[in-house]
């Protein structure tokens, strides 16, 4: 049986296939469609990667779990020991108006944590990597997260992230960009070029499952926006928002904020592993 060790490669391999069969469709002529209930588009594209990494990674490791933003849920998915947590595009709004800034975010979750993480970036050649107890890589080097403080930092945010009524008295003076996918941004953070990543809207569990670990182990803090360590393979699938920075940064940036109240979720015991 394949050990739980070669997970890391086996993402990576699947990943770069992801991103084959993406670019075969990137900048070209697909069917997209809106799912609905405020779901956001979808293409052809993202069900057919998220076929093959169902096949290449469920055939691979038949006693994992599955989660995917294009697969309805199993919950089986959370009596399993390990769980699949994949995003087969992110940032697809990037993709279909032929934008380079769509990743695939695969990332492989132990009891409720995070243990193995890619996410590429097929049209940029951009592969970003972690695993438990390892360093952050992007395209084979080790990366780490910005040294700048709290004051003046680059946050990557949504527009109402920096509305006053998220703050205690006024918005600090923070500048604000953005790219498509919220995997990528994650990554942009690990690697300094950013100095934070920020979500005050609620954050699927495939939009950060892989990127948070990448983040973390480049030496930034990842929570809600409660202050409380991310939570993978939930039942509700959901984190409260997002923070990710540096232990500055994110202490900053959390003592700043106006308190959210703590969500009392009841989270089942991680499984035997």
């Amino acid at each position: 049986m394949p050990a739980a060790e070669d997970d890391p490669i086996l993402l990576q391999d699947a990943a770069r296939e992801a991103g084959e069969i993406a670019l075969r469709y990137w900048r070209g002529d697909f069917r997209t469609w809106d799912k609905g209930d405020g779901a956001g588009p979808v293409t052809e594209a993202d069900l057919a990667v998220n076929a093959h990494l169902e096949r290449r990674l469920r055939g691979a490791r038949p006693d994992y779990g599955w989660l995917s933003e294009e697969s309805p849920d199993d919950p089986a998915r959370l009596e399993a020991a390990h769980c699949f947590i994949i995003d087969p595009i992110d940032g697809t709004r990037a993709f279909i108006d032929g934008q380079t800034g769509f990743s695939h975010s695969l990332a492989i979750a132990r009891g409720h944590r995070i243990v193995a993480a890619v996410v590429h970036l097929p049209a940029q050649d951009l592969t970003y990597t972690a695993h438990a107890g390892g360093p952050a890589r992007l395209n084979g080097n080790a990366i780490t997260a910005s040294t700048h403080g709290f004051q003046g930092a680059d946050v990557l945010a949504g527009k109402p992230s920096l509305d006053p009524v998220h703050w205690r008295g006024v918005t600090p003076p923070l500048k604000r960009s953005f790219r498509p996918s919220l995997a990528w941004r994650l990554c942009l953070a690990a690697e300094g070029r950013f100095d934070a990543v920020l979500s005050v809207r609620e954050a699927w569990e495939w939009d950060i499952a892989a990127g948070s670990l990448i983040a973390l182990r480049a030496g930034c803090l990842a929570t809600d926006l409660s202050g409380q360590p991310l939570q993978f393979n939930t039942a509700r699938r959901l984190s409260d928002g997002l923070i990710v920075a540096p232990p500055a940064i994110h202490d900053g940036m959390l003592a700043a904020m106006t308190p959210r109240p703590t969500r009392a979720v009841a989270i089942p015991a991680a499984p035997n592993c």
